[in-house]
């Protein structure tokens, strides 16, 4: 696997790769990868792609009072995770690189970025859409893959890349769980061995969630019982927990069409977000 650091090397390395003929898919994320990442490597080699992941804690899409400095980095055993995965290309350009001087340029999506997520973080969304754009332009990748986890930058994503006649196939991946259901996140390392053990609420109190509302059930009752349990185990502050559309994120409160339960709440000094597809029981 080939590591670059520049642009002019990227785009010499990416050519490269298309002398194959294959597609060209981009993985992008902020490292501190695991099993969640390895699976969108996965899904991209099972399309037959070249595959180049980017490594890159976007400064943008944190606020003020967030983990920007404590994110964890360990590139050693991120390369080594990728090399074993089989992705071809390693993108992890530095902060000058991808925000040079003078940069003044910020993507600005509505809609389904305005709430939830983009009410508890302000900004962030923005963020997220300037970096992507940057790494699609940088890359010029034929298909990207995206975790369904953050089910709501997915959304922003989609977004803006029909918005702007971006043509690249984006390709949400399904969640990726530990045993006990806890969707993986690079941030379940800042949780204790207690906190571990409680984080598992978070997935449960969904799951029971979802089920209540595909048998038909009041959606208003469900949500609360899911925001109760999760009040009980320590959950502080619930930001939110809401049925979606699917496609817009606008708030549902009847089941007629594909639909996400989603939910983010803090357990100590840990934001965690997680989000189940409802349908209904036939």
């Amino acid at each position: 696997m080939q590591i670059v650091r520049n642009i002019d090397d990227l785009r010499q390395e990416v050519a490269k790769l298309r002398i194959s003929g294959a597609p060209v898919a981009l993985v992008p994320t902020m490292g501190a990868l695991h099993r969640g990442h390895v699976a969108l490597v996965d899904a991209a080699r099972s399309r037959g792609c070249q595959v180049v992941v980017s490594i890159f804690v976007n400064p943008t899409q944190f606020g003020p009072n967030e983990d920007l400095d404590a994110y964890p980095r360990r590139e050693a055993a991120d390369v080594a995770m990728l090399e074993a995965a089989g992705a071809a290309l390693l993108w992890a350009p530095d902060v000058a690189t991808m925000y040079p001087q003078g940069f003044a340029t910020s993507i600005s999506v509505g809609g389904v970025s305005e709430r939830w997520d983009g009410a508890a973080r302000p900004g962030h969304f923005a963020g997220v859409a300037t970096v992507v754009t940057k790494l699609f332009q940088q890359v010029k990748p034929d298909i990207a893959f995206f975790g369904e986890k953050d089910f709501q930058q997915l959304a922003v994503i989609r977004r803006f890349v029909a918005d702007l006649d971006i043509d690249i196939e984006i390709i949400g991946v399904p969640t990726q769980r530990d045993d006990d259901g806890l969707a993986l996140s690079s941030r379940n390392a800042y949780l204790s061995p207690e906190e571990r053990v409680t984080a598992r609420t978070l997935p449960r109190a969904l799951g029971e969630a979802a089920a209540a509302i595909g048998r038909g059930g009041d959606v208003a009752a469900a949500l609360a019982a899911a925001t109760a349990r999760l009040a009980e185990a320590g959950f502080d502050p619930i930001d939110y927990v809401a049925l979606v559309d699917a496609a817009t994120l606008e708030p549902i409160d009847r089941l007629d069409g594909p639909a996400r339960l989603i939910a983010a709440a803090k357990l100590g000094g840990t934001r965690l977000i997680d989000n189940l597809a409802v349908e209904p029981d036939l």
